[in-house]
């Protein structure tokens, strides 16, 4: 019997895994712009849209969410390659954070407490802003610093 060596043929080529940063960059800057249009009109329509965006990027993770989309297949080909490719599972968190502001939001417009909806509006449009302008990912932090509670 001969050995079959592995070759370009039969070897699957693997692409580097994890998430480009700069498209949860880009979608804080799209979120920013959401959340600022929702606090400005009060609009629990367009808290309600940015929520399922939310949450699409909760489940299924930043990469697949519809902001995600759009950087993938419109902006990242225009873009150089990046410098590093980072874990998703503190972007997803994140999403999950501005999920749960979100839903208070929808909650404080649904029993009648605006004060409520604008302040959970007003927190998640601070965060997305941060991560926008500054590339700080609050939500990214808080997910880094209980791991590292959890280690401890």
């Amino acid at each position: 019997m001969t050995a079959v060596t592995p070759d370009a043929t039969t070897t699957p080529t693997r692409r580097p895994t994890g998430l480009d940063p700069r498209g949860p960059r880009f979608g804080a800057a799209i979120t920013t712009v959401v959340l600022a249009a929702a606090l400005v009109l009060a609009s629990p329509v367009l808290l309600a849209l940015q929520a399922v965006v939310f949450a699409i990027g909760t489940v299924a993770g930043p990469a697949r969410q519809p902001y995600g989309l759009v950087f993938k297949h419109l902006v990242r080909p225009r873009l150089a390659p990046p410098d590093h490719l980072e874990d998703p599972a503190a972007p997803r968190f994140a999403q999950a954070c501005g999920l749960a502001f979100s839903l208070v939001g929808l909650l404080g417009f649904a029993v009648g407490a605006p004060w409520l909806a604008l302040g959970a509006i007003g927190l998640a449009l601070a965060a997305a802003f941060l991560n926008a302008a500054f590339d700080v990912c609050i939500g990214c932090e808080l997910y880094l610093r209980a791991q590292r509670l959890r280690r401890a």
